[in-house]
């Protein structure tokens, strides 16, 4: 029996007998990656346990970003609701700039648009080093609606958990928490860097690469920009 009888065609009729078999040979590439990727998960899974942190005091304002108040203090308890495990975008927004980095702006992007679904398992917050007016000023010109930001401008959670340098410069990762009673440990953190510094560290937490990867060009040198995408109409909260 040959590799395409009783599968499914990825090709439309007339497609050449040299693209059919490059093209099985590539599913079998893509079937390894996925079984890797699980591989990988499995991996995270059997993490020994995390340090436990501290419950680091955060300024926030309500889910509608159009209202400047009122501010409240969020320990990092109570950043997860009713839920035993947080994942938390780490903002790399320096206090005092005028913009977010323009990656950072890309994954939030694309976070907010799967927050829903992200909620129906685990709490979701964003948490950045500027003051909170500035990073509720941006997210409302981006659009994020729904979701929680959280600013650590008077704490020093970000230099703790390796979001901040010594020098102050900000970096952008996601880190994954659990609640254990009255304790909360840090479980994962993936920052968009490999600890060797070679870029894509989190690639896997945006489409936005795989679906340039599906194109004849590819992802190319292109990098996101705050320039062509400012607040989107229509977006619904989680």
């Amino acid at each position: 029996m040959s590799d395409t009888e009783n599968s499914v065609s990825m090709w439309p009729k007339g497609a050449s007998e040299d693209y059919i078999a490059a093209r099985v040979e590539l599913d079998r590439a893509e079937h390894a990656l996925h079984a890797e990727v699980h591989r990988l998960a499995a991996l995270r899974r059997d993490l020994p346990p995390g340090p436990v942190l501290d419950d680091y005091a955060f300024e926030e304002g309500p889910l509608d970003l159009g209202l400047t108040g009122p501010v409240t203090e969020t320990g990092l308890r109570e950043v997860f609701g009713d839920r035993d495990t947080l994942v938390v975008y780490h903002l790399m927004f320096h206090p005092g700039e005028d913009e977010v980095c323009p990656m950072c702006s890309l994954w939030v992007d694309g976070l907010h648009g799967v927050s829903r679904h992200i909620l129906q398992h685990a709490a979701f917050a964003v948490i950045a080093k500027a003051p909170l007016a500035e990073v509720r000023r941006w997210a409302q010109r981006r659009g994020w609606d729904g979701l929680r930001f959280l600013s650590s401008f008077h704490n020093s959670f970000n230099l703790d958990v390796g979001s901040e340098t010594e020098t102050g410069d900000q970096l952008p990762m996601v880190s994954v928490f659990r609640r254990e009673g009255d304790q909360v440990r840090h479980f994962y953190t993936q920052r968009a860097n490999f600890m060797d510094n070679a870029e894509g560290g989190f690639d896997l937490l945006n489409p936005i690469w795989h679906l340039l990867d599906l194109t004849p060009t590819g992802r190319g040198d292109w990098y996101a920009g705050n320039s062509y995408a400012g607040r989107l109409r229509g977006n619904l909260a989680p």
